[in-house]
């Protein structure tokens, strides 16, 4: 039996005003609408600075047990050090997830379209990694959409992170005990509408992998396409 977890990149959207979120709910009310309708969310914030602790304790205070939040790791990390000398920055960020305890969902590092395959790169980064928690890896560059990064990713329980995304490989690897899925749109980022068929047809594939534990999330956000989305695919998964 596999559990589900199924959102949108983010929930502060202004553009979701009216649209998702009812035109007369203040804003500081949007997560707590949000986690009623998700059970999850991914926080691309925390990639471009880096939060106090009393904004992620209000987050686990504004929503219900069994939410998960994943955090998108700082760019420190992936593209100012470019995955080098990043001891200290790791257990940082490790040590602000940890606040948000059994509500934390997954770490994302997202590597930069700059770098290219480096399989001793990509060895030493995953051995720096904490493995008490669920780390992803979502690769930007073609090149690491490959046997040896996948192998690398297996033999250290961390996640390849499974993307639709315009010009990327949408190669369906199982690489650690639960599955990462990012829906940024299949031929234009961020602004995509997903077809019922291609989402049935992703869940068909997903489903495949028997994981234990399947986090999906889409970052489609223009037109609010990612709610959209998110409640459809949800159906594939009952």
């Amino acid at each position: 039996m596999h559990r589900t977890f199924i959102g949108c990149s983010g929930w502060f959207y202004w553009h979701w005003k009216g649209v998702f979120y009812p035109e007369e709910l203040k804003p500081y009310r949007w997560l707590e609408y949000y986690a009623k309708r998700f059970n999850t969310v991914e926080v691309n914030a925390t990639f471009y600075r880096i939060p106090k602790e009393s904004m992620l304790k209000g987050w686990l205070k504004r929503t219900p047990d069994g939410f998960k939040f994943s955090l998108k790791a700082n760019r420190r990390i992936t593209h100012d050090k470019k995955l080098k000398r990043i001891k200290k920055d790791l257990k940082a960020f490790y040590a602000l997830a940890g606040i948000l305890d059994d509500k934390l969902g997954c770490i994302l590092f997202q590597f930069p379209p700059s770098i290219k395959f480096n399989k001793k790169l990509l060895k030493d980064f995953v051995e720096a990694l904490d493995k008490d928690f669920r780390n992803v890896i979502e690769f930007r560059h073609k090149s690491w959409f490959n046997a040896e990064s996948y192998d690398v990713l297996r033999k250290r329980d961390v996640a390849f992170c499974i993307v639709s995304a315009p010009k990327l490989p949408d190669d369906c690897e199982k690489t650690a005990k639960f599955v990462y899925v990012r829906f940024h749109g299949a031929k234009r980022w961020y602004n995509y509408d997903y077809s019922s068929n291609e989402l049935r047809s992703w869940a068909d594939r997903l489903k495949k992998l028997k994981a234990r534990e399947y986090f999906i999330y889409f970052n489609n956000d223009v037109n609010c396409y990612a709610v959209k989305n998110a409640k459809m695919v949800k159906r594939y998964f009952k």
